[in-house]
C-alpha cells in the first residue's frame, strides 16, 4: 500500500458505527493500557494550564512544553505576563506557531483575568470563551482538566479517532463532540478525553495507524484495520 494511499484511507470514516455494545469494552481496554490519563501539557496551577492550552492550538505539546518550561519560572500569574509585555512575553514563545497572534491573545486574556475575574481562572464556559485565544475546545481543555467537569475537547487526534473507530462519526468537530458525550459511558466520561487523545498519539496514529498493537482492535470499525495490522 502506499503512504498516499495510506493517508487517504486512514482519515476516511469508516462505513459502520461501533456497535453500543462495544462502546464499554472499548473503554476498559483503553484504561487498562493508559496508566495515566492525564494531559501531556506542563503545569503547575491553574492559571499555567489555560495558559498553555491557547498556546498549543496548532501546536505541538512538546513545542509549548519547551516554551513554558522557559516561561513560567519568569512570569506563571497574570501580571507577571503583563509585565513581560507582547514583546517580552514573545521571545519565550516564539518556537510556537502563530505566536505573534497568540502572544496578543495572552497578553489580552491576562488582563481581562486581573479586571473581570479577580486574577482567576473562570471555572465556567462563558466566562472562559469571553477571553481571547479561548474557544470552545480549549474551555472544554480547562473545564475538564483544571475543575473535573465531565467536557470533551475534540482535537485532531480525538476527532479522527472518533470517525476511524466508528465511535462517533462526523464531518464537524461539533457532531463528534456531542456523540462522544452521547456514547461514552459515565464511569469513564471524566477520562475519555485523555483516553482518546493519547490513543489517537501513540496508537491510532493519521498516517499508520498501529492496528497490530491496538488493544481496541476488536471493537474498532475501521474497514482498513486489517491492512495496518499486517505492517
Amino acid at each position: 500500500m502506499s503512504k498516499t494511499v495510506r493517508h487517504k484511507t486512514a482519515e476516511t470514516p469508516p462505513s459502520r458505527r461501533m456497535p453500543n455494545r462495544a462502546v464499554t469494552p472499548f473503554f476498559e481496554k483503553l484504561a487498562a493500557t493508559i496508566d495515566a490519563p492525564v494531559t501531556e501539557l506542563n503545569y503547575h496551577s491553574n492559571f499555567e494550564l489555560l495558559i498553555a492550552v491557547i498556546l498549543s492550538a496548532q501546536a505541538t505539546d512538546v513545542s509549548v512544553n519547551i516554551a513554558t518550561d522557559q516561561l513560567y519560572p519568569i512570569a506563571n500569574t497574570p501580571e507577571a505576563i503583563l509585565a513581560l509585555g507582547e514583546d517580552g512575553l514573545k521571545n519565550y514563545i516564539k518556537n510556537i506557531g502563530l505566536y505573534n497572534t497568540k502572544a496578543k491573545n495572552v497578553i489580552k486574556t491576562c488582563r481581562d483575568l486581573i479586571d473581570k475575574f479577580d486574577g482567576i481562572v473562570p471555572d465556567n464556559r462563558k466566562d472562559l470563551e469571553s477571553l481571547a485565544g479561548v474557544g470552545r475546545k480549549t474551555a472544554n481543555v480547562v473545564l475538564n482538566t483544571a475543575f473535573g467537569q465531565p467536557t470533551m475537547a475534540v482535537d485532531t487526534h480525538i476527532f479522527r479517532v472518533g470517525n476511524r473507530t466508528g465511535l462517533a462519526t462526523g464531518k464537524t468537530v461539533r457532531i463528534v463532540e456531542d456523540k462522544l458525550v452521547e456514547r461514552i459511558p459515565e464511569a469513564y466520561m471524566l477520562d475519555a478525553h485523555h483516553y482518546l487523545i493519547l490513543h489517537g498519539r501513540y496508537t491510532c496514529q493519521a498516517r499508520t495507524p498501529k492496528c497490530g498493537a491496538c488493544p481496541v482492535y476488536m471493537e474498532c470499525m475501521f474497514k482498513d484495520k486489517a491492512d495496518f495490522a499486517t505492517q
